[in-house]
């Protein structure tokens, strides 16, 4: 809640409403302290009794000892992976650091961005369900004779775009891939253009494409935080498309595979995204999962086991819905601050927030919100309720600042033209004495 604020409110009502009348009223600033919300108390970690043997504790920290040596994260815990980044869906709050914004080999991660497309060509009516592509002899070549990951596509095959879905995010599929860039763009040099395109539009600042399946290329690479940029627009963009990525399994060509994030079985509430693996870049995956409400977003690369994958990605998972946890800053309604109003049938109106504000607290740590009311005054009368009039400015305990619009939380009627009157004359021939 938004703590009382003392606006020396005579003083500052008087010159305002002084210089809205001499013409020369300015933007005035109100600032406004936020009550840090307390975070959960963190409970003690239980000690085994002294004297005797640890059993399964000691594979627990000769694990923790691994973790350790891998190095530490610029934030939050340590990890096995060599790139690492977290963030809480709601309120963008970074949980997990390490190396996030260092260029890596993006492996079938590089696959999030293909669907992406297609996920944006099919929103907007260029593609439907039951359109086709054909198989060329490029897309079904990029699978034989390698260990590569395949829809089992022929050539002969004339896959819909939805098989073709499933066969990239469920079978990881090369060859669907490039079915996929040919058929949207005409060849996938052409696709991997709009691939880059689109992640400009996106922001992602560090990530350069040369394909769409991932297959190691010259000048090709990503970053941990630009995946998880992808992996949350994938999410908010395409809501009733994103089910897909967290399919279990998927039938073609009388071929079942199983998705290789085993993270969708073992990991509450994970719905997806997507794993990668090559010889240069190790073993990731990008995964989301959301537990009553609150999605968070995992991005891990450079390990050294699918085991490891599914481990470190499960424990950090839980590590960040356990050792973190949202509070409300701001409720829709909430007064923010008071605004002068002049030639109203009240000298104030409030100013409220338009929507729910979150922020993400650490265990164990305090941490509070700084607000900061900005808005043009003293405001002339009328006054609808809820129109727009300003933002409060949001200052993190992270660090991060954002903007959100705050507005009349009641009507203001116009004085009538005596009380106008009255006014203009009390304010011009009596001066600060009224």
């Amino acid at each position: 809640m938004v703590m009382p604020v003392s606006w020396r409110i005579d003083l500052a009502r008087s010159l305002t409403i002084f210089l809205a009348v001499v013409g020369v009223a300015g933007p005035v600033t109100y600032e406004a302290m936020a009550q840090g919300p307390k975070p959960p108390a963190q409970k003690p970690a239980a000690k085994p009794p002294a004297g005797k043997p640890l059993g399964p504790k000691a594979a627990a920290a000769a694990q923790q000892a691994k973790i350790d040596a891998a190095g530490p994260s610029q934030i939050g815990t340590s990890t096995l992976a060599r790139f690492a980044y977290m963030i809480d869906a709601q309120t963008g709050a970074v949980l997990l650091s390490k190396d996030a914004d260092a260029p890596m080999a993006p492996s079938s991660m590089a696959k999030m961005m293909t669907v992406y497309l297609l996920f944006e060509d099919l929103t907007s009516g260029k593609l439907k369900m039951d359109t086709r592509f054909n198989v060329s002899e490029r897309a079904y070549a990029i699978t034989r004779g390698t260990h590569s990951s395949t829809m089992f596509l022929e050539m002969t095959d004339t896959p819909t775009v939805q098989e073709l879905i499933q066969g990239i995010i469920v079978d990881s599929g090369n060859d669907a891939s490039v079915a996929v860039a040919e058929g949207m763009a005409g060849s996938e040099e052409a696709f991997a253009e709009r691939m880059n395109k689109k992640a400009k539009e996106l922001g992602l600042t560090g990530s350069v494409f040369k394909n769409s399946s991932g297959w190691p290329a010259e000048g090709q690479h990503v970053t941990a935080h630009d995946l998880g940029i992808l992996a949350w627009r994938t999410i908010k963009d395409f809501p009733e498309l994103y089910h897909y990525y967290s399919q279990r399994e998927f039938s073609f060509n009388g071929k079942t595979q199983p998705n290789r994030n085993l993270d969708l079985k073992s990991v509450s509430g994970a719905d997806g995204l997507k794993t990668g693996h090559t010889e240069e870049g190790g073993f990731g995956q990008t995964t989301s999962a959301i537990r009553d409400g609150r999605r968070i977003i995992l991005v891990l690369n450079g390990m050294g086991s699918m085991a490891d994958r599914a481990q470190e990605t499960g424990r950090l998972i839980e590590w960040g819905f356990r050792e973190s946890s949202n509070v409300t800053v701001l409720k829709a309604g909430d007064v923010v601050a008071q605004a002068p109003v002049w030639l109203g049938t009240q000298d104030q109106v409030p100013l409220v927030s338009s929507q729910n504000l979150m922020m993400t607290t650490v265990t164990g740590q305090q941490s509070q919100a700084r607000m900061i009311a900005r808005f043009d005054g003293p405001l002339p009368a009328p006054i609808a309720k809820g129109t727009k009039l300003g933002s409060v400015v949001v200052t993190y305990p992270d660090g991060r600042t954002a903007d959100y619009p705050i507005e009349a939380g009641a009507d203001v009627p116009r004085m009538g033209a005596f009380g106008r009157v009255v006014t203009l004359a009390r304010h011009y021939l009596l001066g600060w004495l009224s």
